[in-house]
């Protein structure tokens, strides 16, 4: 992946994939064969992730396949549409539209015997939990949810759930983490990201910064925007002010979004209060002005 600290560029193997999604959706309204698109619907999902700020898109994608999956009696495809727009609603902060689609995953997946349709509703419903009621009330949900999942054969979901589960509480009230949380956790595909945090938040600032130099910018994926903060964070801590910059303009286009609610997994609060503390910092301000997300919950 090319460096946070780079100058934000096109890379020509996305815009490769982006068009050949749009050309296999076009194909398949064409031929008018609804299995196939639904599989150009989930294609072009897998490539709505070019920017932050994309749920709006995702939520119009997860529908079409909704309503295409009920009109031809597709049940495996109806579940991922209505799992593609619990993740975007969330992401929204439209958690009443959200809950409804979580309901109807689960009477399906019970219906349909998809089981682990039901994992991907547990976590909605522990992110919904720290959205509503704050970070104590969904800390137990959580611990339970990892516990679970643990054994499941889910190692996309798994690996590093457990770190990302622990930036949570100190994400959404706008401190750095306390080191010893993450003593023992795995911080799998997220260890990039988090190394350079939990050196800011030991006072090695110099290697923090040195880290943040290299840094690869988060992939294009259901967690962007989650990194994006968690990288500007870190630049803010320890006077990163290209990287600050870089996550501050990548984050500009998810205003008004959540960060890291389109992942249905965690929220690491508004994406607005983030910016805020970004340009607190660019513009010599005190950060911490801006507020927590929930009220320091």
């Amino acid at each position: 992946l090319p460096r946070a600290a780079a100058t934000s560029a096109a890379e020509p193997w996305r815009l490769r994939a982006e068009r050949a999604a749009e050309e296999a959706v076009r194909l398949a309204r064409r031929l008018g064969d609804p299995a196939v698109l639904a599989f150009a619907l989930n294609g072009a999902f897998m490539q709505s992730f070019a920017t932050c700020g994309s749920a709006a898109r995702r939520d119009a994608l997860g529908a079409e396949l909704t309503r295409l999956a009920v009109d031809h009696q597709l049940p495996g495809h109806e579940v991922l549409g209505r799992l593609v727009r619990v993740q975007a609603l969330a992401g929204l902060g439209d958690l009443a539209a959200a809950d409804a689609e979580a309901e109807e995953i689960d009477r399906l997946a019970h219906r349909n015997e998809r089981p682990l349709a039901a994992v991907f509703t547990s976590w909605y419903r522990a992110l919904r939990a720290c959205e509503t009621d704050g970070w104590p009330a969904a800390r137990p949900r959580y611990a339970e949810l990892l516990a679970e999942t643990a054994g499941y054969g889910m190692p996309g979901l798994t690996r590093g759930a457990a770190a990302l589960v622990a930036l949570v509480p100190s994400m959404r009230d706008g401190t750095l983490p306390d080191p010893d949380d993450f003593a023992g956790l795995d911080a799998g595909p997220y260890r990039p990201w988090l190394v350079p945090l939990l050196q800011a938040a030991s006072g090695a600032t110099e290697r923090a910064r040195q880290a943040l130099a290299t840094v690869p910018r988060p992939p294009h994926d259901l967690l962007q925007e989650a990194l994006w903060c968690v990288l500007a964070r870190t630049a803010a801590a320890v006077g990163h002010q290209e990287v600050l910059r870089r996550a501050r303009d990548e984050l500009a286009a998810a205003d008004g979004e959540s960060a890291g609610g389109g992942s249905g997994l965690v929220s690491f609060g508004p994406v607005a209060r983030h910016l805020r503390a970004a340009d607190a910092v660019l513009g010599g301000r005190d950060p911490s002005l801006t507020g927590p997300a929930d009220g320091g919950a």
